[in-house]
């Protein structure tokens, strides 16, 4: 095979590899991130999902589109060169992502919680009953 297939495989496989690898961990520990949040388990376990599922579709899509090299790979140095590039890019994009999604959520948490507080209470319904009143000592004589 030649050099450039050898380029594309490793590219592939690491690649692949980092972005399943990203993703579970992210999925697995931002779980906890997530329902505070949103202050709703159901709801935080649908988000993340969506997360996961949008954070793969980002990453690959940027990993095949960034995979060709219209140049000859004339050697091993060379082809490990343009590896170190594109593995390095998938790299800052992982993180990139990572970065926009806490932003965004610990944003949207500060809304909420900030939403909260300038909320007055609730007024009360009815009254509970006054507690009687201890009976009086009789005076010492």
């Amino acid at each position: 095979m030649d050099t450039k297939v050898w380029m594309y495989l490793i590219y592939l496989t690491v690649s692949i590899g980092l972005t399943v690898w990203v993703a579970r961990a992210l999925a697995r520990n931002g779980q906890v991130f997530l329902e505070e949040v949103f202050a709703d388990e159901r709801l935080a376990r649908a988000v993340n999902s969506l997360l996961v599922v949008g954070f793969y579709l980002l990453n690959l899509g940027y990993v095949t589109v960034a995979m060709k090299h219209p140049g000859a790979v004339g050697s091993t140095s060379q082809a490990m060169e343009e590896l170190s590039l594109k593995i390095g890019l998938v790299l800052l994009v992982l993180g990139a992502l990572h970065f926009f999604n806490v932003f965004a959520l610990g944003r949207y948490r500060r809304n909420r919680l900030r939403q909260l507080a300038t909320h007055p209470p609730i007024a009360p319904i009815g009254r509970l009953p006054m507690p009687a009143a201890p009976a009086a000592a009789p005076p010492p004589r």
